[in-house]
């Protein structure tokens, strides 16, 4: 196992050599691959991509294309096979940073804020309860503060009558807005949503939508797997469409689904797009 790490870091260095990550990218991705069952499954297989402060990128493709694989690595996750993140400049599947100091990658998690299709709200706890855990916890915050700001942020999506009750007194799409405001909690510096609205009803993935639509004006940057081709099409700054591991095609909204190059992005929006 320590020779085929070794071997694997020792062909992401000589590949960082030929592709320098981006200085100035909040996230800077190279040569990420991400193997299964000894090679046969290619999650990812070769992926280098950029993400800068204040962008909204917007990952779509086909089932088992590598979106969701490529969001997870992004805060390592998922433990990539090869290839190197960089989290503002610091490679993080590095054990230690370029002075010798560990890298503790719980530490950078707190700075990317992290949004499931699933909830994962304690049902036990009340909703205020649920987004003042973590910033008490980790001694970010004083309780008391930390309620004041939770409150603040339930008052912004429109659930500011919710603070007491229990995750099941709440519909799905509310459920997923405390999600959103709970990792908001924490001040991050992006936000990773992993399609957050394929678990609703129909009826409320607009709510959740219309909260990170508003996000997104705000500033905030975000990186988003979803098949909302509306949303991606409306908000997103930039698409990166997946496909078989491979990152096939990026641009903008207008240039991806206006204008597609590639036979595969144009045969998945000819099947997506009504």
């Amino acid at each position: 196992m320590a020779t085929r790490d070794k071997l694997a870091r020792e062909r992401t260095e000589e590949y960082l050599a030929e592709h320098p990550a981006d200085t100035e990218a909040l996230i800077s991705v190279r040569g990420l691959k991400k193997y299964y069952n000894k090679g046969v499954i290619k999650a990812l297989d070769g992926v280098d991509v950029d993400i800068h402060k204040g962008e909204v990128v917007v990952i779509i493709g086909p089932s088992g294309g590598g979106k969701s694989t490529l969001l997870r690595s992004l805060n390592l996750l998922e433990e990539p096979t090869e290839g190197a993140v960089f989290f503002e400049g610091v490679d993080i599947t590095r054990k230690k940073d370029d002075e010798g100091k560990k890298i503790d990658i719980n530490t950078v998690r707190q700075k990317m804020g992290m949004v499931f299709q699933q909830f994962n709200l304690f049902p036990h706890k009340t909703v205020i309860e649920n987004m003042i855990l973590a910033p008490v916890q980790l001694g970010r915050l004083k309780e008391a503060d930390a309620r004041a700001k939770a409150q603040a942020l339930l008052e912004r999506v429109g659930l500011g009558d919710r603070a007491d009750a229990y995750p099941i007194q709440l519909s799905g799409g509310q459920q997923q807005r405390v999600a959103i405001v709970r990792a908001l909690c924490m001040d991050p510096d992006v936000m990773l949503f992993d399609e957050p609205t394929s678990a609703l009803d129909p009826e409320m993935v607009g709510e959740v939508l219309d909260v990170m639509k508003q996000l997104a004006l705000e500033g905030m940057t975000m990186a988003v797997v979803t098949h909302e081709m509306h949303f991606a099409r409306e908000v997103g700054s930039r698409i990166l469409f997946l496909a078989d591991g491979k990152l096939v095609e990026q641009g903008k909204p207008d240039e991806i689904f206006s204008n597609p190059q590639s036979e595969r992005l144009k045969d998945f929006l000819s099947k997506v797009l009504i």
